[in-house]
C-alpha cells in the first residue's frame, strides 16, 4: 500500500509518501521505499513518478489521500475521491442532491420555481370541467 507517514514536529504537518504492507502501521518504520514528500502547510509536493508508477503496476494500492495527491500531480488519471466518511459527503455534492442553486447542478431560477399549490390546481380543473 502507498500511504503517508507523518514526519516533522508538532503543528508542522509534513509527510513522506511510503510503500508499506497494508497490515503494518506507518509508525513501525518497516516501509519498503520512500516515494516522495508532501508538506501540507506550504502544499509542496516532491513525488518520484517513475517509482510510483512501478509500484502501482506491481499492485500497490494508494490510500485515498495519496490517490488525490497523485491525481493532482498528474501521475495518475481519474477523479479525486472523497476522503470523508459516507456520513459526511462533500458540500458540493450535498447541495447538488437537494437541487439548491449554487450547487453542482447549476440550476437556474426558472427551474427552481415552486409548483402551484394543489388548491390552485383544483380550481382550474373545476373551471375547465364547467366550460366543457
Amino acid at each position: 500500500m502507498i500511504r503517508l507517514k507523518r514526519v516533522g514536529r508538532k503543528h508542522d504537518p509534513s509527510f513522506r509518501v511510503v510503500v508499506t504492507e497494508k497490515h503494518l502501521g506507518t509508525k513501525s518504520n518497516k516501509y519498503k521505499e520512500v516515494l516522495g514528500h508532501y508538506d501540507a502547510r506550504s502544499d509542496k509536493k516532491t513525488l518520484h513518478g517513475e517509482r510510483i508508477k512501478y509500484w502501482l503496476s506491481v499492485g500497490a494500492q494508494p490510500s485515498v489521500t495519496v490517490h488525490n495527491l497523485l491525481v493532482s500531480a498528474g501521475i495518475m488519471e481519474g477523479k479525486k475521491k472523497n476522503p470523508l466518511s459516507k456520513k459526511r459527503p462533500i458540500k458540493g455534492e450535498e447541495t447538488a442532491e437537494k437541487g439548491q442553486p449554487g450547487g453542482a447542478t447549476g440550476a437556474t431560477k426558472e427551474e427552481n420555481k415552486p409548483e402551484p399549490e394543489p388548491a390552485e390546481i383544483k380550481k382550474e380543473d373545476v373551471e375547465k370541467t364547467k366550460e366543457e
